[in-house]
């Protein structure tokens, strides 16, 4: 049985100019920070989406998402109504699920509500980046729908709240936060 790559050494493997999605993914976001919440949103609703499928599926359907989903834009999102769920639900350019439809909605409205107590859903974020795993997925349990260990784990390892997204010797790692001189 032959062993399982890395995620960077698949990506690295891509020859520079790759149309390949995660090449770019890679090289430019995965573990790099997000200032942006609507950008943060955005990388929560692929990771719900991702669950049970591959991330090329996801990287493959980005832009499908960004338009039917309003471009992430959180204020749209929390209004959406059923109208705009049957439209979702409709659209085969998106992954067709009513759970992990349904829990963006709920969680744009989430935001919003940690945005009107900490002024923006990347502080209230900023203030529990010294938790470990065990306690983020504890929180996002807490306030959000469809978060398991994994989703929460790839999260804020995509967005660099927590390490492990990069090996150590990958050379995308020396430019992320994590890499230690």
């Amino acid at each position: 049985m032959a062993d399982k790559k890395h995620y960077c050494d698949f990506c690295n493997e891509m020859p520079a100019d790759s149309d390949n999605p995660n090449k770019y993914y890679h090289d430019y976001e995965y573990g790099f920070e997000i200032e942006n919440d609507n950008e943060l949103f955005e990388r929560l609703v692929l990771e719900i989406n991702q669950a049970g499928l591959s991330w090329n599926t996801i990287l493959q359907k980005r832009k499908n998402f960004q338009e039917a989903y309003a471009r992430f834009d959180i204020n749209t999102v929390a209004g959406f109504g059923e109208k705009d769920i049957d439209a979702l639900l409709q659209n085969s350019g998106i992954i067709r699920n009513k759970l992990k439809v349904n829990a963006a909605i709920y969680n744009a409205n989430k935001i919003i509500e940690l945005q009107q107590e900490f002024g923006s859903f990347k502080q209230w974020l900023d203030l529990h980046k010294e938790y470990d795993l065990i306690a983020w997925v504890k929180l996002f349990k807490k306030h959000f729908k469809f978060v398991g260990g994994e989703i929460v784990n790839e999260f804020l390892m995509s967005t660099a709240y927590l390490p492990g997204s990069h090996r150590h010797d990958c050379p995308i790692h020396k430019k992320t936060i994590f890499y230690e001189k």
